[in-house]
């Protein structure tokens, strides 16, 4: 009688569940009070198997982060696709933002709680995030505004207006934790009456 081989997992399938897995435990219970052998536990998976995926716990978390923001970028870009002007790509982007926060709490709440108690590279990759939003907004900017709408060529105006955009909704995003009856929808569109009055005037 021959015992049937458990079929093993492939190599990037295994890592996307320590990832998701990870993600929920460090956002429920905090980096410093999460454990490498809780998170093994509930994969299925031997601690010494984590350690050769991530070499840390901080490597565990880094890997958190970076998928968190694959997946914001994707969804930002995705959303943006087929706008007919620079109002519409505008509202599009920060609805898949404000979406993203509420169907991924968890990694939201990775990146807003941990950021000030981890170490340096963790934060650097907290704010590749910003920076990554950032060059989309500035991207968004150059195909839906006029090449001239600022100020004879000087890019740092756009930058400029870029980080305005992500540190705002960065903030009113914060402020929706504390306003759960705030919908998506309802907080794209306060984002846009302030936003938007400073950027018309600069559109095609």
């Amino acid at each position: 009688m021959t015992t049937a081989k458990r079929k093993r997992m492939p190599r990037a399938d295994r890592m996307r569940q320590m990832i998701e897995v990870a993600e929920q435990v460090f956002s429920t219970r905090g980096y410093a009070a999460a454990s490498m052998d809780e998170i093994a536990e509930l994969v299925g998976v031997s601690k010494p198997m984590l350690y050769e995926y991530f070499n840390s716990k901080e490597g565990l978390l880094l890997a958190c982060i970076r998928e968190s923001r694959a997946v914001l970028r994707e969804v930002t870009e995705q959303a943006t696709v087929g706008a007919v002007d620079a109002e519409d790509a505008l509202r599009r982007g920060l609805l898949a933002f404000f979406v993203f926060i509420r169907e991924r709490r968890q990694a939201w709440s990775l990146l807003r709680h941990e950021m000030v108690l981890i170490g340096t590279t963790a934060a650097d990759e907290v704010e590749e995030t910003r920076r990554q939003q950032t060059d989309l907004i500035a991207a968004l900017m150059s195909g839906h505004f006029d090449n001239g709408s600022f100020d004879s060529g000087d890019e740092l105006q756009a930058e400029a207006a870029a980080e305005f955009v992500v540190g705002a909704c960065e903030r009113l995003a914060i402020w929706c934790e504390r306003h759960p009856e705030v919908s998506p929808e309802m907080a794209t569109e306060y984002a846009m009456d302030v936003l938007w009055s400073g950027l018309r005037g600069r559109a095609r």
